[in-house]
């Protein structure tokens, strides 16, 4: 019996799904065989290297702690990352509005991404205090850059043709912008976006990690850790923040996926698909 049109669409996506996953996963699997050998094979101590089952027993140990501490870091995050994305287009569509207030002021976003944010945190900390206002300020600088360039080529790079039909109808400055600039930009700032994601994320634990131990949050746990030197504790509490911020990362791509297939037809990962 022939499929339908929809079981056949369920399908094709299912398998697309699929093959991207597959290899990331397989890889995992390797890495943490491979893990488990060298600590087993090699009788290495947990002290000093503990293996993959010693992690997962502090992680469960410390499950509630952990989760406490994802919210508060994805909270931060999610904070820093609204902020980057509001201060990021406004500024980009400054910039494609004007040349001159582009070389004059494009720069200076670059010398946020060039001046290490473990340099950036402990001045906003002291600026700012020792707050959720800091921490969420520390991940919205880190994550600016990427959304302020991606959204600015996507603003620039027009069809000179269409360009010239928005002037053929009198098309203002504002209606350029808002009915042909933003649409075309869209897959750019996505773009950025799930860039952006994964630096907030960096950037609330490297603030809660200069805020202090006292402070909830994945950064401060990974100080009091580091600090009692238990290292199953610390290597579950890294990998919780690395497991975050590649579920947000997955999360961004898949929502962005969702809103260019809505607004475009398709993805614009399909069409780079082979």
């Amino acid at each position: 019996m022939p499929m339908s049109g929809d079981t056949r669409d369920r399908v094709s996506q299912f398998s697309r799904l699929t093959n991207r996953w597959a290899a990331p996963v397989a890889v995992l699997l390797l890495v943490i065989v491979a893990w488990d050998l060298v600590v087993r094979i090699g009788k290495i101590h947990p002290i000093i290297f503990p293996g993959p089952l010693a992690v997962a027993e502090a992680a469960w140990k410390l499950r509630s702690d952990l989760l406490s501490a994802v919210g508060r870091t994805s909270l931060a995050a999610a904070t820093g990352l609204v902020i980057s994305i509001i201060a990021g287009t406004s500024l980009a569509f400054l910039f494609s509005q004007s040349a001159m207030i582009r070389r004059a002021l494009f720069p200076y976003a670059v010398l946020l991404q060039t001046v290490p944010i473990i340099a950036i945190a402990p001045i906003v900390i002291v600026s700012f205090g020792r707050g959720f206002f800091s921490v969420a300020l520390v991940s919205s600088v880190i994550s600016l850059f990427p959304i302020v360039t991606n959204t600015t080529t996507g603003l620039l790079q027009i069809d000179p043709n269409l360009l010239d039909l928005f002037r053929l109808n009198s098309a203002t400055r504002w209606q350029t912008l808002w009915k042909l600039r933003l649409p075309s930009s869209l897959p750019f700032l996505l773009a950025g976006i799930r860039i952006a994601c994964g630096s907030a994320i960096v950037g609330a634990i490297v603030g809660e990690f200069f805020v202090g131990s006292g402070q909830p949050g994945l950064g401060a746990m990974i100080q009091r850790k580091s600090a009692s030197l238990d290292l199953a504790d610390l290597y579950a509490t890294v990998l919780t923040s690395t497991l975050l911020g590649t579920l947000a990362f997955g999360a961004v791509a898949v929502l962005g996926d969702v809103i260019l297939r809505r607004w475009f037809g398709r993805a614009d990962s399909e069409r780079s698909e082979v």
